[in-house]
């Protein structure tokens, strides 16, 4: 292959379609990011949060970790760093960078992983979650697609694509190496109904009969251990392959709350999508955008992106190795600057859902005639009629941590934090919840009880109304009040 032949081959015009779902795709989700953070970071991490950025900074002589925090944190700083990743995200979003040479989107995606790597890196337990360094690792790779004055290149289209073969083979073979529910087929026996944030339709896919839910485990496991070698394969095989990612994806989108990890992986996937597929299956999708054919690539463009095609090359060793290793990683990376990592989620599926419910009151010395009100959550289940709400791509970050107590303690830091900042009234973490019962005014005591719910059956919910039904498991906490004593008589 001559040089000619090769810049051929590096460049693919065919998929100008992809590259503007992906540079788009990516940049919105970047928006929801930083505004998810600047809505909720301050009072969970804040300056008076529940786990302080200061503090923590202080317990490190030198952190390793990239942050623009390293050397002061303050609110004022961090709503700055949001306001940019939100305004650069934005002109992303409305493609004005892209109009410009290649340079002017790279430095703009460059800014949104160097910004959010910076909040994700002081984040503590509030931003650990796969879908942080997910996001981070499609903004890097995203940012050397190049602008409308070059055509795509094909080299950084095949790293999009190894990113989302290993989200899916990865999330597979988590589950293979698992559970037994996900050998046996009945994971989705559980999993509608003790997922983290059930969404709108949650109880109805929940309510399917269970031949239907073995279906919807074995569709699972072809999505994510057969389907995504396709994607390397030539059109239209791959464009197929990928739009099986899609309307899997789509399906987890309608039945619960994964932030934007099931809207990150859809996106992606569209860097296996063809014009040629894209315009066979939605004929309004042009197959010339803006006269690629007179486009030409420059010698400076054509060395970073195989320079970064390179780096990621050779950073790909590692989780390749996690993938075929029997003591697989889940949600790891292998680097400071989370490029390249390994990915996965729920191997394991709880058959129990235990909610954490904490309850105040006004008495200063309650006894069983107490009124004791409960503080209502924006996502998380509480109010036995409520529907939940479609939060994704959104994060609710305390909601999501509330799921996690019961299955681990809930003698946590920041829980105890959380727990004084209600007896204070605290107006910033009382507006991370959607329901206050004592309007802004302190309760003299809290509590904290552990309920098991599970969904109402179809009977159950025409005789009552509620689509939860709960029954007390145990106070792990009993009533607390600022000074630390319950106060409590019989």
């Amino acid at each position: 292959m001559d040089c000619v032949d090769w810049l051929s081959w590096f460049d693919a015009p065919e998929y100008e379609f992809a590259r503007q779902v992906l540079q788009r795709g990516v940049a919105a989700l970047y928006f929801v990011a930083f505004l998810s953070s600047l809505n909720q970071f301050p009072a969970l991490l804040g300056e008076r949060g529940l786990l302080p950025v200061p503090e923590y900074l202080a317990g490190f002589s030198r952190l390793r970790r990239p942050t623009l925090f390293r050397w002061r944190y303050s609110d004022r700083l961090l709503r700055w760093v949001c306001a940019a990743g939100l305004a650069i995200s934005a002109l992303l979003v409305a493609g004005i960078p892209q109009v410009g040479p290649p340079w002017v989107p790279l430095i703009a995606f460059l800014a949104l992983w160097l910004l959010y790597m910076s909040i994700v890196n002081v984040g503590q337990t509030f931003y650990g979650f796969g879908w942080e360094m997910l996001l981070l690792e499609a903004g890097f790779t995203v940012a050397f697609l190049g602008s409308d004055q070059t055509d795509p290149p094909r080299t950084i289209l095949i790293l999009i694509v190894w990113l989302v073969f290993r989200l899916e083979f990865g999330a597979g073979m988590i589950k293979i190496r698992g559970g037994r529910e996900w050998r046996d087929l009945t994971a989705l026996y559980y999993h509608h109904e003790t997922q983290p944030m059930p969404g709108p339709l949650s109880r109805q896919a929940h309510l399917l009969p269970k031949p239907l839910h073995k279906v919807e485990v074995l569709g699972n496991h072809f999505a994510q251990l057969m389907v995504p070698f396709f994607l390397f394969a030539p059109q239209p095989v791959a464009g197929v392959a990928a739009a099986v990612v899609i309307l899997t994806q789509l399906w987890l989108v309608a039945t619960g709350n994964f932030a934007w990890l099931n809207w990150i992986a859809i996106v992606l996937a569209f860097a296996a999508v063809s014009d040629p597929v894209a315009h066979a299956v939605f004929p309004v999708i042009p197959l010339d955008w803006h006269g690629a054919a007179d486009r030409e690539t420059p010698l400076w463009w054509l060395v970073i992106t195989l320079a970064a095609t390179l780096l990621l090359l050779v950073l790909s060793y590692w989780p390749l190795r996690n993938l075929f290793s029997k003591r697989q990683l889940m949600n790891a990376s292998f680097n400071r600057w989370q490029l390249v990592n390994t990915y996965g989620a729920f191997g394991s599926v709880t058959k129990q859902r235990i909610e954490i419910v904490v309850e105040g009151t006004l008495d200063n010395a309650p006894d069983d005639s107490s009124d004791w009100r409960e503080y209502g959550f924006k996502g998380k289940p509480g109010d036995l009629r409520r529907v939940p709400r479609q939060w994704a791509p959104y994060h609710l970050r305390l909601d999501w941590l509330m799921w996690f107590l019961p299955l681990r303690t809930v003698h946590e830091e920041w829980f105890y934090a959380f727990l004084g900042k209600l007896l204070e009234a605290d107006r910033q973490t009382l507006r991370l919840l959607r329901d206050d019962p004592f309007d802004g005014e302190a309760p003299h005591l809290v509590r904290v009880r552990s309920y098991h719910y599970r969904f109402s059956t179809r009977k159950e919910f025409r005789e009552t109304g509620n689509r939860w039904v709960r029954t007390l498991v145990h106070e792990p906490i009993p009533p607390v009040s600022l000074r630390g004593s319950s106060g409590r008589r019989r």
